[in-house]
Order: C-alpha cells, then structure tokens, then sequence
C-alpha cells in the first residue's frame, strides 16, 4: 500500500491513518514525526530543519522530501507508506511524484477524508489537547472521561490559541485554496479515491478497507 492521506484539519484523516497502519502494518509516514526524528538524530538533514525552524522559519519542501527520501531510499528503505500531511498543495505534489520516479515507485492512491467547512469549524472549536502528553479529545465527538482531565495520563486538558473560531476559519480557507489544485491533480491521475469523512469513525474505516481491498 502506497497512498497519500487528504484532509483539512479537522477531517480525522490522521485517526484513519492509524487504523490502516494497523490493519496493514504499511507504516505511517508524518512529516512532523520525520522531522522530529530527523532533529533528534541530528543527521545532516535534521540540522538543516533544525536551523530553519530555530530561525521560527518554515521547513522547505526540499528538506521535507529529503526526509521522506531517506526513509524510503536505500536497501532497509520502505516500499509501503501511508503518507500523512504531504503533499499540502500541488507543487510538493509534483516533487513527491518525481522523488517516486527516482525511486522506481509509484503512489497507487490519494484518499480525500471529506468534511463540510461547517462541520470542521465545530469539531476544530471542540478540540482538547494535554498538557502533558498530547492526547486530543474532542467535547463533541471524543470526549475524555471527566471534562478538562486527560484519559491517558490525568494531565490538564485545554483548547489550543490556534484553535478559535477567526484563527480555524483562516486555517480552512488557507487549505482549501492549496488543496483544490491538489485533489484535482489527483483526479486526473485516476488515483482519488473520496470518503464522507461526517460518518462514524468505523464506518468511514469500512470504507477505505474496500479502498485498500482495490489496491492490493
């Protein structure tokens, strides 16, 4: 399975990623854990990310795909991804679809997670995250057990800044501007593959199990 993951913040495409990883053992490739392994490491491509973003600038596109690069080249490299939060927009698209050339593989399928504009600004508003170790809840759709307390690690629960309702409408039409060439792209392609991201969890799941049934 070699496929790219689509959806604004909010659609649940990185819940869905994990499932897949889990019932098809195709690893999850995020952009921010490469980075932040990359950093840790500090090989010479993580210290390049690090300048960049101890400079508060943004990672280039040039560093990420090198990042992915490294996982995906070389003998012990991957041949099965789940690529989640690249591409972003149609230019790194393009750069991803090269870098697979170089590496005598192919993308088999973009799966859009779709969810109305209305929809995301309610699930982004009710987004809880902790403190201490990251879990995020959701007031609306997945809750912790006692409001304002973590499930995982009893750490204090809160909304993110960025997380309002004026930053979360700025977000969205953001991705939306950068994300409509990209699904067109895709589509183009004949790789697209579109999921009702407002149905439940486990159905939504269902769905992309008869997606990867087509794949294999």
């Amino acid at each position: 399975m070699r496929v790219v993951m689509l959806g604004a913040p909010g659609s649940g495409k990185g819940t869905q990623a994990k499932q897949l990883v889990q019932a098809y053992g195709a690893p999850q490739l995020s952009t921010g854990d490469l980075l932040r392994a990359a950093v840790k490491a500090a090989s010479p491509i993580g210290l390049r990310a690090k300048a960049a973003m101890d400079a508060g600038k943004l990672v280039s596109d040039d560093i990420v795909l090198g990042l992915i690069e490294e996982r995906l080249g070389g003998p012990d490299g991957l041949h099965e991804f789940i690529l989640d939060g690249f591409p972003r927009n149609l230019a790194q698209a393009e750069a991803l679809e090269t870098l697979l050339g170089r590496l005598s593989l192919s993308l088999q399928a973009a799966i859009l997670i779709d969810v109305s504009a209305e929809e995301l600004k309610r699930r982004i508003a009710g987004r809880r995250t902790c403190r201490d170790c990251g879990a995020i809840y959701n007031v609306y759709t997945a809750p912790s057990a006692r409001e304002g307390v973590c499930d995982a690690c009893g750490g204090e629960t809160y909304q993110r800044s960025d997380d309002n309702e004026s930053t979360v409408a700025q977000r969205l039409a953001t991705y939306a501007a950068e994300t409509a060439p990209l699904v067109e792209f895709y589509r183009a392609a004949g790789k697209l593959h579109t999921v009702d991201g407002e149905q439940p969890v486990d159905t939504i799941f269902v769905e992309l199990r008869k997606i990867a049934k087509v794949l294999s």
